[in-house]
């Protein structure tokens, strides 16, 4: 009775802090974000001009577009499809229940598991879609205001907060937007991708069979001793993101692989070796690669002289994003224009979608306006992520990148490098592809244990 008494006593608890963080985390305005009409605006790899003979700033909300010549408004408007096109994911409520505990929300404490998954879906819309790709109703989702973002937030508010103390799902409010893909006259290659973009999502739905939703990235953090409700820092989470690739079944997965950096350093032939590691000999290709270097960009606070290393990165092809942010506070970031980075902000509670569904509504996974802040603001703790399409793709970045980190490297060491070889050549243990009975290695547990406390070695 008493054992009985405390779990409804903890499952109380938790709908109270349910309702205060959807409280918290779902009152957001639509604030506008300016740009300089003078300065290029990178967003992974991709570079807008919205140059003009007047200076001052426009907004990419569309409202500054009638005094913007034709050229310059057509680009703010490439760049506002291609930054929606993104995929968004930010904290859920009304979730089915984390096994182990009695949240069913991540608000307040899953927003570097969120940020990871921005990172890893960027990679898997590179490799199944492309960087040209555009969603078709990416402007589609812009429509709304501050005032109706409001209302709606306040009808979301009552709603969650009534249903947090009765134990009652949140009777969802939809907008006034359609629901799922509009049916149009397309052809057959745009069909497959809108097939593609929904499977995207749908690895990251958060329930327990998502092979990237927060359940089962949840069940691969206890390997390194992290529970429901802790806060992640970004490099188990990069960790945890390689495992998770590791163990997914789908069978479009088989040709992806995810490597980590240690101590960071990339070992070229480790992650040549994880992208031969098909284990049909009768497939040529090799895999695909997203590979994670979680690094430090200084002490207690960011170094500014990283400054141009990080635009340097943000400015190329192969770059996927930055799992970083504010201390205590993830964010994904994703370009840049002058000293501030752009990013997507995880932090906002929208309601659970069941993407099991036919047709289930696409625009909450969707950012509909970018977000800016002072590269001198940013946690130095994160994780960079590149993706390369085969075992070229990988050389060739390599180079390229090993040549920004020496230029950018005011003293002899650079930030982090590539090395020939494998690790094992090196003196370090060498965790194996195929692991058997247990997740993380012993030597990945104590790595990670010393990550998970964001202890660096600073050179």
């Amino acid at each position: 009775m008493e054992a009985t008494g405390t779990d409804e006593v903890e499952k109380i608890k938790s709908k109270f802090m349910s309702a205060w963080h959807n409280m918290k985390y779902s009152w957001v305005l639509k604030t506008k974000t300016y740009f300089s009409r003078n300065s290029p605006v990178f967003l992974l790899g991709k570079c807008y001009h919205f140059k003009s003979d007047e200076s001052g700033e426009l907004s990419t909300d569309g409202s500054s577009f009638e005094q913007i010549s034709t050229e310059i408004s057509g680009n703010v408007e490439e760049f506002r499809k291609d930054f929606i096109s993104r995929i968004w994911l930010t904290y859920r409520e009304e979730f089915p229940q984390i096994k182990g505990s009695a949240l069913t929300t991540d608000c307040g404490w899953g927003c570097t598991l969120r940020t990871g998954q921005m990172l890893l879906a960027q990679g898997l819309m590179l490799h199944f879609l492309g960087r040209a790709w555009i969603w078709p109703d990416a402007l589609d989702i812009e429509s709304s205001d501050s005032e109706s973002w409001t209302t709606h937030t306040v009808k979301k508010l009552t709603a969650s907060f009534e249903a947090s103390l009765t134990a009652e799902r949140e009777p969802k409010i939809l907008s006034n937007h359609h629901k799922g893909t509009l049916k149009r006259n397309c052809g057959d290659n745009e069909m497959r991708n809108e097939v593609y973009h929904r499977k995207i999502i749908s690895w990251f739905g958060d329930s327990p069979l998502a092979a990237f939703g927060l359940h089962q990235l949840i069940e691969y953090g206890k390997k390194s001793g992290k529970t429901a409700g802790d806060w992640y820092g970004p490099a188990v989470v990069a960790h945890i993101l390689r495992k998770a690739v590791e163990e997914a079944r789908d069978p479009e997965l088989q040709g992806v692989t995810v490597y980590v950096a240690q101590d960071c350093t990339v070992y070229s032939s480790d992650v040549i070796d994880r992208q031969c590691s098909f284990m049909d000999s009768e497939k040529a290709d090799t895999k695909a690669v997203i590979i994670l270097v979680p690094v430090r960009l200084g002490g207690e606070r960011t170094n500014m002289d990283y400054l141009e290393f990080v635009k340097g990165i943000l400015s190329l092809e192969y770059c996927v994003g930055i799992i970083g942010g504010k201390p205590k506070q993830s964010y994904y970031f994703a370009g840049f224009q002058d000293d501030s980075l752009i990013y997507m902000d995880p932090h906002y509670c929208q309601s659970f979608v069941d993407v099991s569904i036919k047709d289930f509504p696409l625009e909450s996974f969707h950012c509909p306006s970018p977000k800016k802040m002072s590269f001198k603001k940013m946690d130095p703790s994160c994780t960079i992520g590149f993706y390369c399409r085969n075992v070229q793709d990988f050389e060739k970045a390599s180079e390229e990148i090993t040549k920004m980190l020496k230029s950018s490297s005011k003293e002899k060491y650079p930030l982090f490098t590539f090395v020939k070889g494998h690790s094992r050549d090196y003196d370090f243990a060498s965790s194996p592809l195929h692991e058997e009975s247990d997740l993380f290695s012993e030597d990945e547990k104590k790595r990670l244990k010393r990550f998970s406390t964001e202890e660096f070695v600073l050179l």
